[in-house]
């Protein structure tokens, strides 16, 4: 068995309620996620946010405006809509459920 897989797969389901959380407080553009996602140790690629960052939007919980850069083209914003609000507060929920329960079973300490 491969770890390196296993602890892919893991990142990767919770990358969709990291990403929302970044944009919780603020809206930001793809290398601020990507950085914030960096500095919390989350290592993902480029290739692996664009498609989710477009399917978040598409499905309602993300809305983009470009901005005009000094340091370069224009960057997309990306924010949360209220639905995305919404669906955030529910995976916080969730989250908090699951990882008490995962904690209880792996006998750790909270």
């Amino acid at each position: 068995m491969n770890i390196e897989n296993t602890k892919a797969q893991m990142r990767k389901g919770v990358l969709e309620f990291c990403i929302l959380s970044v944009l919780k407080e603020k809206d930001a553009y793809t290398s601020e996620i990507l950085d914030t996602l960096k500095n919390a140790k989350l290592l993902v690629v480029e290739g692996t946010v664009y498609p989710l960052l477009t399917r978040l939007k598409n499905d309602g919980l993300l809305n983009y405006r470009w901005e005009e850069s000094t340091s370069g083209p224009p960057r997309k914003y990306y924010g949360l809509t209220e639905i995305g609000q919404t669906f955030l507060n529910e995976l916080n929920g969730t989250w908090t459920e699951l990882s008490d329960a995962v904690k209880l079973i792996t006998n750790q300490k909270q």
